[in-house]
């Protein structure tokens, strides 16, 4: 029986350890230990995820909880270093690229623990974001490298990963949504808020670049103040989010836009839902401009950058300058033409979990 013992930290990490957990306990030679590290510690939110999702309760959280970033996964470290040591498994999974995979990959590396990474190869190029770092620093301890895009294992052989580390697995994130939507389609929330399909847009933002300078998050509300007009905003806002709405003294601001709501975080179907029946997407999410392609919904990523580039290629995405003029060029465009629904990129089939699994028994005999 292999242990193999994932790592969970953060909400987006929620979506991708379910249907690696199922795949793994499925074949009857894989026990999956899960370790959530409580880098997001809104227990309310947790406990929705997993509910939602059907993951088993994890088997022990750090409750590690917010601090700069050195300390978080430096504490994340501190705290996850006994649970190697006493639990010995054959594999650590970690998945995405949040504080919590370069932390925990970090200590299985050094005790000699092979390291896999989910979500590898993916590459915004922009060093100023911290999930940069830590995707390129886990992607280089690895033993294992799990991509969901052809970009991922142009990147890889770039970097001089070898290829036999490298496999091209699909998506465990739309494993979960392509699961769950019909769980997702019979959700109140609509009804809840008082809203019509496709007649409304969905916002999130959460990167420092977007929510911590008053000027540019002022910027952005220009933006959806116009918007605003045409069709009601919801923006559910991240703690974190909110914590510098109030901080940047912008509260009042958003007080003022009439059509632009925020209520408190949904869980996971909730949002599924919301997200489908929307007209329109702005984010700057990684994981939404994936969800967006699947669902067939347009979506404005404001960014400079992506590391995921086939949401462009093949799906709805577009980049947009997060600043006022850009996004309401980008979303004139989109009133006066909506993108067609895209295509599903190769290997997004609800699959990916199962391939996982599958290469951890053939490379561990």
């Amino acid at each position: 029986m292999l242990n193999i013992l994932c790592v969970c930290g953060a909400r987006p990490n929620f979506m991708k350890i379910a249907p690696l957990v199922e795949a793994m306990t499925k074949t009857g030679r894989i026990r999956p230990y899960i370790v959530h590290t409580g880098q997001h510690y809104d227990e309310r939110l947790s406990k929705l995820f997993f509910d939602d999702l059907g993951i088993p309760h994890p088997d022990v959280n750090l409750e590690v909880g917010s601090a700069s970033h050195a300390v978080q996964t430096a504490e994340i470290m501190r705290r996850f270093e006994p649970v190697i040591l006493e639990q010995k498994p054959d594999w650590v999974v970690v998945v995405g690229d949040v504080n919590s995979t370069i932390a925990c990959s970090l200590v299985a590396c050094k005790l000699g623990i092979r390291v896999a990474h989910v979500e590898a190869g993916l590459r915004s190029t922009d060093r100023t974001m911290p999930e940069e770092i830590n995707r390129l620093l886990t992607d280089s301890i690895s033993d294992l490298l799990f991509v969901t895009e052809p970009s991922g294992l142009e990147h890889l052989k770039r970097e001089g990963i070898p290829d036999e580390k490298v496999h091209f697995v699909g998506n465990v994130m739309i494993d979960t949504l392509l699961k769950n939507r019909a769980k997702a389609d019979a959700s109140p929330v609509l009804d809840e808020l008082a809203l019509t399909p496709k007649q409304y847009a969905v916002v999130t933002l959460h990167r420092p670049s977007n929510v911590d300078v008053a000027e540019n998050l002022g910027s952005i509300l220009d933006a959806f103040e116009r918007i605003a007009e045409d069709m009601p905003i919801i923006f559910p806002m991240h703690p974190r989010t909110r914590h510098n709405v109030a901080d940047l003294g912008l509260g009042g601001r958003f007080d003022t836009i009439a059509g632009l709501r925020t209520p408190e975080p949904l869980g996971y179907l909730d949002f599924l839902k919301l997200m489908a029946e929307s007209a329109l997407v702005l984010t700057d999410s990684g994981g939404i401009q994936e969800e967006t392609t699947i669902l067939g919904v347009p979506c404005l990523t404001l960014r400079e950058n992506t590391e995921r580039p086939v949401t462009i290629t093949e799906g709805t995405n577009r980049l947009v300058r997060p600043e006022s003029d850009s996004i309401l060029a980008a979303y004139a465009e989109y009133k006066a033409s909506p993108p067609a629904s895209g295509r599903r990129p190769k290997l997004w089939d609800g699959q990916a979990a199962e391939r996982i699994a599958e290469v951890f028994l053939q490379v561990s005999g």
